[in-house]
């Protein structure tokens, strides 16, 4: 796959099965995130692979914060909490590891370089055949699970990759007008 093509038709996959990426694609998908423009050579990057009993433990960590939001919250809400975590075969927490105070490196271009690491997981993931969802939601923010990641106070979750084996086709993928997005200062 050429790379327009691959920019071009990448699109986020949903419904993801079993297997899981395998050793080979991972270290292809990591070799890629690492690729992310990266101001001062900082690294800002952080992984947190979640598979098999890995995946039920962010579960607890999603459903107890639900808990803590919510006292009272019923069972059906905090087990729908544990199983997000199931809907694929691997996840990757993308975290964004800050150095805070670099006056030529601020917070958000950091942040910006391990969303851009992100995203090079997803576009590797569909050059190999896999697909992957990024996903954030309330949970990437939440207290409860920034500690449970051991997360330092300027550090962000980015997101939560999904990965896994195409478990449907995919949509086809919109054409956009280029004009309703760029203004020309000629």
């Amino acid at each position: 796959m050429d790379a327009l093509t691959l920019l071009h038709e990448r699109s986020s996959m949903g419904k993801l099965m079993e297997p899981a990426p395998s050793g080979e694609q991972l270290s292809a998908i990591y070799q890629a995130a690492l690729r992310a423009p990266d101001h001062k050579e900082l690294r800002p990057w952080r992984f947190i692979e979640f598979s098999g009993e890995g995946r039920e433990r962010l579960g607890e960590l999603f459903a107890e914060a639900e808990f803590q939001e919510d006292p009272s919250a019923d069972d059906e809400t905090l087990n729908s909490a544990r199983k997000k975590p199931l809907r694929a075969p691997m996840i990757i927490a993308v975290i964004a590891k800050v150095t805070p105070e670099l006056e030529k490196v601020p917070k958000m271009e950091q942040v910006i370089s391990a969303g851009c690491a992100a995203h090079g997981i997803l576009l590797a993931a569909h050059a190999l055949g896999l697909g992957a969802m990024w996903r954030s939601g309330k949970y990437a923010f939440d207290p409860v699970v920034r500690k449970g990641l051991s997360l330092d106070e300027d550090d962000e979750v980015v997101a939560f990759i999904y990965l896994g084996t195409l478990g449907g086709r995919h949509k086809p993928v919109p054409q956009h007008n280029v004009a309703d997005f760029v203004e020309r200062w000629d």
